[in-house]
């Protein structure tokens, strides 16, 4: 006791915690059955804790048997057949994937079979319908089948992942061309000529006189022309006729199938508005791309009577008569068309049907359509033309290089065009500048040079950089070659590329574009190590001389990545302090927040020594640039996940910490009352994460000082305070650990006040159960290290805490009950309470009858028994502390059992304590027995404490061993006990019974009686 007579009295009043020991009186008129268990509880059975934990393992105690049922024991799992469920058909040939077999039929009557023939054959409509919901993959195209798919994926394979598909240029060219001028189109107006003859004129001279005429209304002007379009409406009607077109195919009816492809063709010869010509060839290609699948897929149909599909690599050989003829009559009728622009592009698009007349179709094709866009005039139609020529051609026959070289060959010879008289007259009538005009070349550029560039061998590429450089005005071309060529490629010649952007005109296509599109190259792979100085100085040098700030941004966007990944922080500096210096005037900056934010993730992509970071002068300026509320904030985040992910030890580097500070300080600030809370937690996760990466090592004061100015800087996230407690107690604890246990005056004055932040800090976080297990978790840290006085402060503020415990609480939005979480925190705190010695001022035990007294006043739910598990959960921690010795202790603090030496005088109040809980529990075992309804919880409760009597009571005792006897039976007597635990429970006290002194419990043994549920 003379430990505790220096302590400083704790904070607050007391009364409410001493009002406990009246509440437990030892009750005069209970029942006969309480006054037996005074005996018990004045000496609890005597504990040796080292000789139970010796028992208790596996080499002390006898060894599990096999056959013993054990929790942890492995499951074994049992193997099981899998039943392999088959279709009850095979599945069919490509014909039942096509839905316009029977129309192929009726085109040539005389190699047609028996419509009737087919009925039986398992092609009728529901037939098809259910093969392909059964037989074939999903995804499969209407008229497609599963053969064409497989053919369509091995082509893909032959042309390879790394070469980038049409389909990912078609968004971005759609999103660059836009026009605001007024378009037209001419629309197809269809006739009633052009629908599906009836069965009864079946005359192969009547279809083809019908089909004459259908043709012949071509040229009687059936179509009209729609005027003052917007790029919206002009899109939305190329996407009706492509509509038209698939239900012209579907009904039938493929001359007006036909007449709408050419129609559309057509308008590929109009630059009326040349802004809008690149999109326009995406929309109207899209149209003959749907026009060559649908023909494809008819032929293919057609091709073997038999349901056996054909061969992916299937020749000429293996096509019937009829699918040639009709495939003949298909080039025939695109043959026929007058005009050069829409024969050349509807031919393009049906080029993989060559493949069922010969071998050499494609081969010999391919070459006549590239010489006949020499025909062409405009230059602007003509590269477009090309393109999609190329395009065609990687997709049909990637292997023939040749035509697409021929294409690149005469693009070349027929470049000197863009800068003639008629193009010229045509700009100056639209108003369109040169370099804007030249623009619109790129993107057929692009895709001609990167099929000719696949996979091409380096002197192909040299040839062709060779040609590009005698032309001249070449920047166009050139800028092209540095986007399609590969990467490798161009790095390797980085020093002859900018020669050649130093000999372009800068007139026509401005430099800063060209070095843009050298940078993307540089940055995907690496130039000669003797020439990367030089190569950054030429750029710079022209791209700090970019006067519009956006061009600028874009072109230093790219360049910053080539700096960063090949200099040091001195180059990467001044290319900030360009930045800065250029975005700067005018308020700039505020256009150009997505190129910005790039910037600063390039550098931390090759910046992760924040020390070398934050040395830049210009880095912190830089970040001042980010003025918007949510671009700055995204910014921090940025920074702060990569500090998080890479810095692998704690720093206490002063530049590395302010920066830090006021980056997370930005965060912290951004939070408001609509923040969502998700968005509160993933921002506290960061600065919680840059809070534990800073340590000043043995230096605790600077650490203390350092964690109160970050609480009154993070005050609006509760887990950035959550984590500066535990900041702050773990503090404490390399205090403790540092002297060994043996505080100095001034290691003692500093962990009294590591002890009151923490004291000071947990009132204002708003969860009450994070504040009761922080409450309990400081006040474990304050005892180990021998702050008494503080320790006492912690455990009376959680006690007085726990009324205000509401009954719900909001769990990811539902309300739970915390009866559950109420539970689990007594019980930690009173294993807790063992090691806590008693206030010489407050009387014994006064922190465990504040505890009941606090349980008994608190409004549990109606229906639950709460409260008498806690009851029965305090009788271990009552029987522990009357042992001679604990079962455990803190160093250097004198528990009860040194303070009070076993005295009678604290035994006595031990056991009024447990008389008045066993007499609580028992009166409440008798109030369930009233009600049907709540024997079962009256059995659970009966059995949890029999468990507690026989793991902690002295059962020498009759009386007590009647009381166990008693529970157990109450726990049988309407059969609603588990009997897998009571027979575990039986086996144990059989085999407590046959260790020696223990013949009470084999007379037990024999009194306990398992009954069977009735």
């Amino acid at each position: 006791m003379a430990s505790r007579r220096g302590r400083g009295r704790p904070h607050g009043d007391q009364d409410g915690l001493m009002a406990s020991r009246r509440r437990f009186p030892v009750p005069r008129d209970a029942p006969a059955l309480h006054h037996g268990t005074l005996s018990f509880l004045t000496r609890s059975r005597e504990r040796r804790y080292q000789a139970e934990l010796q028992a208790s393992r596996p080499d002390g105690g006898g060894p599990l048997g096999a056959a013993d049922p054990h929790p942890l024991k492995p499951i074994t799992v049992r193997d099981v057949d899998l039943l392999t469920v088959t279709d009850a058909k095979p599945r069919r040939g490509t014909r039942k994937g096509s839905t316009s077999s029977s129309s192929s039929s009726s085109s040539s009557a005389a190699a047609a079979p028996d419509p009737l023939s087919s009925m039986l054959d398992g092609t009728d409509p529901l037939s098809m319908f259910a093969a392909a919901s059964v037989g074939e993959p999903p995804g499969l195209a209407h008229g497609g089948s599963a053969g064409d798919v497989g053919r369509r994926r091995k082509e893909e394979e032959a042309v390879g992942a790394d070469f980038e598909p049409w389909a990912a240029k078609r968004g971005e060219i759609l999103a660059r061309f836009t026009t605001t001028e007024k378009l037209s189109i001419n629309l197809f107006m269809g006739t009633d000529k052009g629908k599906a003859p009836s069965p009864g004129s079946s005359a192969v001279s009547e279809k083809v006189r019908t089909r004459l005429e259908e043709l012949d209304d071509q040229e009687e002007g059936s179509q009209r022309e729609l005027l003052n379009l917007s790029q919206q409406e002009y899109a939305n009607r190329i996407e009706e006729l492509n509509q038209s077109l698939k239900e012209a195919w579907a009904t039938d009816q493929k001359v007006k199938a036909l007449k709408i492809v050419i129609q559309c063709s057509k308008l590929l010869s109009d630059t009326s508005v040349i802004q809008f010509y690149p999109s326009k060839f995406v929309l109207i290609t899209d149209i003959l791309d749907t026009f060559g699948r649908l023909v494809y897929d008819r032929i293919w149909t057609m091709c073997s009577a038999d349901p056996q599909t054909l061969p992916d690599s299937f020749t000429a050989a293996d096509v019937n008569d009829t699918a040639k003829e009709t495939c003949l009559n298909w080039f025939f009728k695109i043959a026929s068309i007058r005009e050069l622009i829409p024969r050349l592009y509807v031919e393009a698009a049906i080029l993989k049907c060559n493949r069922f007349l010969n071998k050499t179709g494609i081969q010999e094709t391919l070459p006549r359509l590239t010489a006949m866009i020499r025909g062409i005039g405009d230059p602007l139609v003509a590269v477009y033309a090309r393109a999609y020529l190329c395009r065609v051609g990687m997709e049909v026959a990637p292997q023939l290089k040749e035509s697409l070289n021929r294409n690149f060959f005469d693009l070349l010879s027929a470049f000197r065009q863009i800068h003639g008289d008629s193009v010229q007259n045509q700009l100056v009538l639209q108003h369109v500048e040169i370099p804007e005009y030249l623009t619109l070349y790129s993107p057929a550029i692009h895709w001609i040079l990167q099929c000719v560039a696949y996979r091409a061998p380096d002197p192909l590429l040299t040839e062709m950089m060779e040609r590009c450089k005698k032309l001249g005005n070449n920047a166009l071309l050139l800028n092209s070659v540095m986007w399609a060529f590969r990467a490798e490629f161009v790095a390797a010649r980085a020093t002859d590329f900018i020669g050649m952007i130093k000999d372009c005109d800068e007139t026509g296509f401005p430099k800063h574009l060209l070095f843009g599109s050298l940078g993307r190259s540089l940055a995907c792979a690496d130039p000669p190590e003797a020439e990367r100085l030089s190569i950054l100085n030429e750029a710079w040098k022209v791209i700090t001389k970019i006067r519009s700030p956006q061009d600028y941004i874009h072109c230093v966007e790219i360049w910053v990545e080539f700096t960063c990944r090949h200099f040091t922080k001195r180059e990467v500096n001044t290319v900030l302090a360009d930045i800065i210096k250029h975005l700067t005037p005018d308020r700039a900056f505020e256009d150009a927040y997505p190129q910005l934010q790039s910037v600063i993730r390039k550098i931390l992509t090759y910046f992760h020594d924040f020390s070398v970071l934050f040395s830049m002068e210009r880095f912190l300026p830089f970040l001042d640039m980010f003025q918007k509320d949510s671009v700055r904030v995204e910014v921090c985040r940025t920074i702060m996940e990569v500090f998080i992910k890479h810095q692998l030890e704690p720093t206490r580097d002063p530049v590395i910490l302010n920066a830090l500070l006021h980056i997370c300080k930005a965060i912290h600030d951004s939070v408001n009352a609509l923040t969502l809370e998700d968005e509160k937690r993933s921002l506290s996760l960061l600065i919680s994460g840059f809070i534990r990466m800073v340590w000043f090592g043995r230096d605790f004061e600077q650490q203390l000082s350092f964690c109160v100015e970050a609480r009154a800087t993070f005050c609006n996230l509760e887990p950035v305070l959550v984590q500066l407690i535990h900041t702050v107690n773990q503090l404490a604890m390399e205090t403790r650990r540092m002297m060994r246990g043996n505080h100095s005056r001034k290691t003692a004055a500093f962990v009294r006040a590591c002890a009151a932040y923490s004291f000071i800090t947990i009132p204002s976080l708003s969860s009450i159960f994070c504040r009761l297990s922080l409450y309990l978790l400081s006040g474990q840290v304050a005892l180990a290290n021998q702050c008494l006085s503080q320790a006492d402060a912690f455990f009376k503020a959680a006690v007085s805490l726990l009324p205000e415990v509401p009954r719900s609480i909001s769990v990811d939005g539902k309300l739970r009950s915390s009866e559950g979480l109420l539970l689990d925190f007594i019980n930690n705190f009173f294993a807790m309470l063992l090691v806590v010695p008693d206030h010489p001022e407050h009387g014994v035990l006064y922190l465990v009858r504040g505890v009941l007294n606090m349980v008994q006043d608190y409004t549990w739910e109606d229906n639950g028994d709460a409260k008498v598990k806690v009851y029965i959960s305090a009788l271990p921690l009552l029987a522990a502390m009357s042992q001679e010795t604990y079962l455990y202790s803190i160093p250097k603090v004198d528990s009860n059992e040194t303070l009070y030496g076993g005295d009678p005088k604290f035994l006595t109040e031990i056991n009024k304590l447990c008389e008045t809980l066993i007499g609580q529990v028992l009166d409440y075992l008798k109030a369930l027995g009233r009600e049907e309804q709540t024997v079962r919880r009256q059995g659970s409760l009966a059995f949890a404490l029999f468990s507690c009597l026989l793991a902690h009571g002295d059962l020498r005792n009759n009386k007590l061993n009647q009381l166990a006897i008693n529970l157990w039976n109450l726990n049988h007597k309407h059969g609603c006990s588990d009997t897998r635990t009571s027979v575990r429970t039986l086996e144990y006290i059989k085999q407590q019974a046959q260790q020696p002194g223990m013949a009470h419990i084999a007379d037990m043994v024999q009194r306990l009686t398992l009954q069977s549920r009735t």
